[in-house]
């Protein structure tokens, strides 16, 4: 099904949606077609949203170049709404139905690590630009994916380190209960108590949470000086506003692993002062970000988000595959993906041929008024370079 991008925009909520963009060239090579099983509706839409505005930006920005290595990019997009199930399910609809060997902008890590073990069954190439679990390139390493965004471990590793210099020593840690929640918490927690630190109290929250009142009251109680959060999408969103009326950053310093606008806009100047990874930041200093700033600019009037930049990065990496490849066959391109490194939005970034995660540098940063928005921007604070925060092979643990 062919649609515009108005088309897509006011359909977007039903199922089995495909966006097939079309240069006005004609094409004379097999086009670069890629699946994009993702959160359409349910408590990752907002999450959603940004990687199927980006991913039709991308496809805008490279068929007008006249594509990636003359081949017409088009995306398909289905609604798993954050259900692993759906997700398995969606994504072969994809590939059998469809004919798509590519997959990216799948968002929990329960999704991820439910369609890999089918992926050499379908001949099929997934490159996860959002999942964060560690096992993804761990235990549950399989040589048809590659993980282009930083790991859950690698980010609780670099706040670690950051309040390895503060004298504070009283932690709670609050996360989805999910495997990537549990994997940042326990990681979070072992790496603070090697360093003489201690943990007061910690509590995962099911998915789909809307009052956190009991969850505060248990914090209040425990009288942390820090407060860990590893929550992302609704939760993340429901969580920061509720923890803004308690005054809890009052009460104690609040950094969360993921420092995502979708979360922390609605909460305007209450939101100044937030800390935690800001895992793509709009304003790092490097070419290939500052190009992808301008042109998102001037698309969407505002600044790109998190997810807006793990995305572009994501499909920065597929596209040089399929061109050293010179190939749109999954295997062939795997191949061609295996220890590529590429100039990117974050610099330089090499997905690392023994477990296929992406070394990159973690950003820390703080929210602050800015000019380049109404509303406060991350401003990188401190950068650890992919060495300091990165595992060893196949390992989430440190």
């Amino acid at each position: 099904m062919v649609i515009d991008r108005r088309g897509f925009l006011a359909g977007a909520a039903g199922a089995g949606l495909a966006a097939t963009f079309q240069p006005a060239w004609a094409q004379t090579k097999e086009a670069v077609r890629i699946g994009v099983p993702t959160g359409i509706t349910g408590n990752w839409s907002a999450l959603g949203s940004q990687i199927q505005r980006t991913c039709r930006l991308f496809a805008k920005t490279v068929n007008a170049k006249g594509g990636i290595d003359g081949r017409q990019v088009e995306f398909f997009f289905e609604d798993t709404q954050g259900d692993p199930a759906a997700c398995v399910r969606k994504t072969s609809e994809l590939i059998e139905g469809r004919g798509v060997k590519l997959i990216t902008g799948v968002i929990s890590s329960g999704e991820s690590l439910a369609i890999m073990p089918r992926l050499a069954d379908w001949n099929a190439l997934y490159l996860a630009g959002i999942s964060g679990v560690g096992s993804l390139t761990a235990q549950h390493f399989v040589p048809n994916a590659f993980r282009t965004c930083t790991s859950g471990p690698m980010r609780a590793r670099a706040i670690a380190q950051w309040f390895a210099k503060s004298p504070k020593t009283k932690f709670f840690t609050i996360a989805q209960d999910y495997a990537w929640g549990k994997n940042s918490l326990s990681t979070f927690e072992q790496l603070i108590g090697g360093m003489g630190k201690q943990t007061v109290g910690n509590v995962l929250t099911p998915l789909g949470t809307k009052d956190y009142s009991s969850y505060i009251a248990r914090i209040r109680q425990a009288k942390p000086e820090v407060l860990y959060v590893a929550m992302s999408g609704d939760d993340a969103t429901a969580f920061l506003k509720q923890a803004g009326q308690y005054r809890l950053g009052e009460q104690m310093q609040m950094v969360t692993e993921v420092l995502d606008l979708l979360n922390t806009r609605p909460l305007g100047d209450a939101a100044i002062g937030l800390h935690g990874v800001s895992q793509y930041n709009y304003a790092y200093d490097a070419p290939a970000n500052k190009e992808f700033v301008r042109i998102f600019r001037a698309e969407y009037s505002e600044v790109p988000d998190t997810w807006d930049g793990e995305a572009w990065q994501g499909l920065s990496l597929l596209a040089e595959g399929v061109r050293r490849a010179k190939s749109v066959d999954a295997m062939a391109v795997r191949k061609a993906l295996v220890d590529l490194e590429i100039e990117s939005v974050k610099g330089k970034v090499k997905l690392r041929g023994c477990d296929q995660q992406g070394e990159q540098s973690v950003f820390i940063a703080r929210l602050e008024k800015s000019a380049d928005a109404s509303y406060p921007l991350p401003k990188i604070i401190e950068t650890f370079g992919s060495d300091a925060v990165i595992p060893a092979c196949r390992k989430d643990t440190f």
